[in-house]
Formats: structure tokens, C-alpha cells, sequence
């Protein structure tokens, strides 16, 4: 009683200090015995103690402001005030009723849900969550209970398949508790509620049961179609107890090798089994009530076939045995093991010896270190490939199983040729002619380098031709004058050294020591003799013949030199004035005329007139 809710406040537009115009006075005009409001404070409070929420939860409280002190005559106003109860957990969940009957079929799975219970918690929100439990006792094992968030009820699934055959209800109790309490009410009770629950299991026709979950079942590889190899035996548990049928399910063409018969559940073989090819078979059986042939169970059904000793041990690998020429007796050339196709039984053991008719041969032998190997010995000493290249040793090998199987296993011995050492060089034949000191990777590595330096001279004999075929295509197309640069300047008319015109000169006018201006000469020339040039000789003639000169001249350069000459035709005034027609020497030509032609060739009759030695140039 007493408890705060609310304060209200109202206001009054007259003046505070003009009497008691202004002094409000709260008062409830509804909403009593439950609230209370001071007058003057306008506080709400509670009035009646322990209200609960689930008897009413919603409160409306009018409240009225009064002024001039609350006396006859003043004015008022009026609000309301909605009040709300929020929920305390002061109420435990609680069963409607005290057992609870439910039914389920005996044919129920492990996981399905066979019924719903419920608890009433009045309160709300997470003070109604509600937490069921089994308690342990009689059948609680086989039955698990969850809550449903959504509507708080216990539902009730099952843990483990019922059976009515074997017991035809089950009674257990359940516990419903809050989640969430509240200490304040702990002195109320408990908050936990207890029901029983019984639960009868109904009788369903069910499908026969086979006494194991799997058979196992052996057979030997021989034995003859027909023979029973076991059974499976299943049961209808019904109150009718109806016969069963049995009856192979036939997936592919394996299950075709046994036989069932439909009453008794004996298996028998129906074709010749063969362990090598197939060492076990799985198929299925099912059983189907004669009353009901729809309901069916099934088993699984393992047949392992057995392994009878019927094929004789071999040399487990193929072996490439060789033998030195220079091999002493009693040395091991080959370790042989061997395998047997059968299932070979723990400790099993196989012997190896020579065959007869290899036993009396000097060559090679066998020893059976008794581990299931051998070794391959020689018996001689030194082997030659000339005289035999290739041995055959037949070597039987014994199995310790019942019956005993033997096999006559050839082995094939190479004579190779080895070094001192017993390192093989070479097993071929056509190393026996081979000179002797000289491998064939030796041979080959010679014949390579060979092969190398062939490539290497004819390269270089290529690149010869090409060069020398790239210089006379260069020489043949390089057709240039012979222009040379002096990079100065001349002395006018007056410098008669500037030029050499001996180029100009009578080419019959021949001097015996005539050297080349444009490159310096390395090592003095004799002087060759030319024929003298004829009279009336063609220009072109005597082109030809300083080409031929230079061709023969050992000294010459590689290149070719080119001079130019200005050629006059006939019908000139001054006539032609190149020495080139001139049919005498210059010591015979007169150059007194070139004095009477004026000034211009004052220089030019200077020049004739002095007796000098010169060389003319080269003419490409």
C-alpha cells in the first residue's frame, strides 16, 4: 500500500496572490479503493495491497483539479489515467488434470512424436515459460519429453521401437517447472507442477523377424552345386503367428549362384564357385508373412568362399638374369621369389630346387635359402659369349599346401661383358666384335665428334664462296670516278703543282717507273713493260687495256680506279688538245703553237714547254 505511480500537475491562468484563485486541490473522482492522490502534491499511489494481475490488469483513474482550495465555488478539471499492471512470477505452472492417457502404435519409429500434455502458468510472457521433464520410474527410458516454445506444452516423443508382444503399456510421471522465479514469492510454493502419464501400445500387423541382424556364412571354391551352406531363420511375433516365405532379392547376376528354399531358409550353392575370381558375395534375403505378403523384413547375407590349393606357385616376376664372362663358381647372380595364386595360409612355405634334366649341367644351380627365395648360382668358371650367349635353367618351385602344386619355371641367362670389377659394359651381340678397350658409349662419343667437325669445315667452306661471291658482285657494281680530296686551296694559275695532268699526257709517252698518286705505295714495283699503243687508237681500246695492266698488278689496291677523260670530236677551232691522239712521244711533239693562241694559255704553253717525267693514273 502506499506504492508510487504517478504524479499530475495542473495549472491555473489566475493570479497566485489574489486569494485562493490560484490554489488547486486534487481529488479522484473514480478509480478508488484501489488508488489514492495526495491533494496537494497530485501523487497517485496504491491503496489496496497484493493487487493481482490476473484478476484485472487494467485500471482507468479520473482525477479532478479544483481550485479556491477545493471550497464551493471554484472551478475544476478533469484527466485520466490509464494504469497497467506488469506481471511478477507469483503463480507456478499447473496440470489441468492429474494423468494423462495416450496411445501409440507399436509400429511407431524411434523419433516420432505420440502426444501432446500441457501445464496452465496464469502468468505471462517469461513468467509462463514452462520447462517439462520425465521422471525417472517405470518405462521413462524409452520416451523423451521437449517444450513447444511457441504453445508451452510437452511433447511427448519416442526414444527407442515399442514391441506389444512384449509389453502393452508404460506409465511414467512429468514434472512442469518455471523457468524463471522470482525470490520474492518463494515462500508461496513450489513452482513445479507433477502429472502422470499412461501410455498403451497398440497391436499392429506387423512383418516377420530374422533371429540375427546378419548372417556369415564359408564354402570352399570346390564345392559341388547343391550343397547346403546354412540357413536364416525369421519369425512372425504376432498374436497370429502366421508362417513365413523366403526368397532371394535379386539385384544382379552374382545372387544367381545360390539357391534358397522358401520354407526351411536353407542356402545352397546352384553354380561352381571360384575364389580367384570372386572371394565373397553379398546378397539379401527377405521374409514375407504368408497371411500378409506385404510385409516384408530383410537380412543382409555374407558368403566367404574358402580357398582350395589348385594352382601351383610361379616366379612372381619376370627376371632379367645375366652373368659375367669372367664370373668365379659359387657366385649369386639372381635372388628369385615366388607367389601363388591361391590364398596362400599363414606359414606357408615354398621350395625351390634345378629340374632333372638340368641337374646334371655344369653351368648353373639353384640354392633355396628356405625364406621363400632362392639364389641362382654359377658352377663354372668364366663364361664366353661366342661359344653361348643365352642360358635357359629350369627351376621348379613347391608349394607346402595339400595337395602339393609344383610349377617347372625357365629362366633366361644373358653373357654380358663386365670389367674388373663385375660391372656390366655390354649384353648385345654385336658387341662382341667390337675392338676390345672401347665401350659403345666410347664409340659413339668418337663418331659425334666426327660428325661435329664435318659440319664445322663445311660451314666455313660456305661462308668462303659466299664472301668471295659478295666481294665480286661488289667490285662489279662499285662503277665510281676516282675523286680525290686535297682539302686546300690551290695557288691559282700560277701553282702548277695543284693537279697532275700526266693523266692528260700522250698515252704513248711511256716512262719505266710510273707509281700511282692516289695511295702510298708499300714496297717499290719494277717497272713492266706495255705495248705501245697504235695509232688511231679508240678510246674504249685503250680503257681495256689499263683494266688488263691493273687485273696483273700484285700491288694494286682491290678496288678499281676510275679516270675520266674530256674527249673532243673533231671540228674544234683549237682542234682536240688531248695527248690520247698523239702519234709520237712528247719528247717528239712541238708546244710552240699553244703560245700564239693569247694569254688564256700562256699557263698551258708553260707547262708543255718544260721537260718533265710524270706517271699517269690508272685506268679502270
Amino acid at each position: 500500500v502506499g506504492a508510487y505511480v504517478l504524479q499530475v500537475k495542473a495549472t491555473d491562468a489566475d493570479d497566485p496572490t489574489y486569494g485562493n484563485s490560484a490554489r488547486v486541490v486534487y481529488s479522484i473522482l473514480q478509480g478508488q479503493p484501489y488508488f489514492s492522490i495526495d491533494p496537494k502534491t497530485g501523487v497517485i499511489r496504491t491503496a489496496l495491497p497484493n493487487m493481482d494481475r490476473e484478476v484485472k490488469e487494467q485500471y482507468q483513474v479520473l482525477i479532478q483539479a479544483k481550485d479556491m482550495g477545493g471550497q464551493l465555488g471554484g472551478l475544476a478539471g478533469t484527466t485520466t489515467v490509464n494504469i497497467t499492471l506488469t506481471d511478477v512470477n507469483d503463480n507456478p505452472p499447473r496440470f489441468p488434470k492429474s494423468i494423462f492417457h495416450l496411445k501409440v502404435p507399436e509400429t511407431s519409429h524411434a523419433g516420432s512424436v505420440i502426444g501432446r500434455i500441457r501445464a496452465v502458468d496464469p502468468d505471462f510472457g517469461k513468467n509462463a515459460e514452462i520447462e517439462y521433464s520425465i521422471v525417472p520410474g517405470d518405462g521413462g527410458n524409452l520416451f523423451d519429453i521437449t517444450t513447444d516454445e511457441n504453445t508451452q506444452e510437452g511433447v511427448i516423443k519416442l526414444k527407442k521401437p515399442l514391441d506389444f508382444e512384449t509389453k502393452k503399456s508404460y506409465t511414467f510421471k512429468v514434472e512442469a517447472s518455471n523457468l524463471h522465479l522470482d525470490h520474492r514469492f518463494h515462500s508461496v510454493g513450489p513452482f513445479k507442477d507433477t502429472a502422470t502419464v499412461k501410455i498403451n501400445v497398440l497391436d499392429m500387423d506387423e512383418p516377420p523377424v530374422f533371429s540375427k541382424p546378419m548372417y556369415t556364412m564359408e564354402v570352399y571354391e570346390d564345392t559341388p552345386v547343391g550343397t547346403i551352406i546354412g540357413a536364416v531363420t525369421a519369425q512372425d511375433l504376432d498374436a497370429g503367428s502366421s508362417s513365413v516365405r523366403y526368397f532371394i532379392d535379386w539385384k544382379n547376376d552374382v545372387d544367381s549362384y545360390f539357391t534358397i528354399d522358401a520354407a526351411e531358409g536353407t542356402i545352397a550353392t546352384n553354380e561352381l564357385l571360384d575364389r580367384e575370381s570372386t572371394p565373397q558375395y553379398n546378397f539379401s534375403i527377405i521374409a514375407s508373412k504368408v497371411s500378409n505378403p506385404l510385409l516384408t523384413s530383410k537380412v543382409n547375407v555374407i558368403i566367404n568362399v574358402l580357398d582350395v590349393n589348385e594352382f601351383p606357385p610361379e616366379i612372381s616376376v619376370p627376371y632379367e638374369t645375366s652373368v659375367c664372362e669372367n664370373a668365379k663358381p659359387g657366385q649369386v647372380i639372381q635372388t628369385v621369389t615366388a607367389a601363388d595364386k591361391d590364398l596362400s595360409p599363414a606359414g606357408q612355405r615354398f621350395s625351390f630346387r634345378l629340374s632333372p634334366e638340368a641337374s646334371n649341367k655344369p653351368n648353373f644351380t639353384v640354392h633355396d635359402y628356405r625364406n621363400n627365395t632362392a639364389g641362382i648360382e654359377t658352377r663354372r668358371n668364366g663364361y664366353s659369349r661366342r661359344e653361348q650367349e643365352l642360358y635357359f635353367l629350369p627351376v621348379v618351385i613347391e608349394d607346402s599346401s595339400y595337395p602339393v602344386q609344383s610349377s617347372t619355371n625357365t629362366m633366361t641367362i644373358r653373357v654380358c661383358r663386365c670389367d674388373s670389377d663385375g660391372t656390366i659394359l655390354s649384353c648385345n651381340v654385336e658387341a662382341i666384335f667390337l675392338p676390345v678397350g672401347l665401350s659403345t658409349g666410347a664409340l659413339i662419343a668418337i663418331l659425334l665428334c666426327i660428325v661435329i667437325l664435318l659440319v664445322i669445315v663445311v660451314l666455313y667452306v660456305a661462308l668462303r664462296r659466299q664472301k668471295k661471291k659478295d666481294t665480286l658482285m661488289t667490285s662489279k657494281e662499285d662503277i665510281r670516278d676516282n675523286v680525290i680530296h686535297y682539302d686546300d686551296e690551290g695557288g691559282g694559275e700560277e701553282d702548277t703543282q695543284a693537279f697532275d695532268i700526266g693523266a692528260l699526257r700522250n698515252p704513248k709517252v711511256i716512262e719505266d717507273n710510273k707509281m700511282r698518286r692516289d695511295i702510298k705505295p708499300e714496297t717499290l714495283r719494277f717497272p713492266r713493260q706495255r705495248p705501245p699503243v697504235e695509232d688511231n687508237t679508240d678510246i674504249r681500246d685503250f680503257i681495256n687495256q689499263r683494266l688488263q695492266e691493273n687485273d696483273v698488278d700484285p700491288s694494286a689496291p682491290p678496288y678499281d680506279s676510275l679516270a675520266t677523260y674530256a674527249y673532243e670530236g673533231n671540228g674544234s677551232v683549237a682542234e682536240s688538245l688531248s695527248s690520247i691522239d698523239s702519234l709520237t712521244t712528247e719528247a717528239d711533239q712541238d708546244y710552240d703553237y699553244l703560245s700564239d693562241w693569247g694569254p688564256r694559255f700562256k699557263i698551258l704553253a708553260d707547262m708543255f714547254g718544260e721537260e718533265e717525267s710524270y706517271n699517269p693514273d690508272k685506268v679502270t
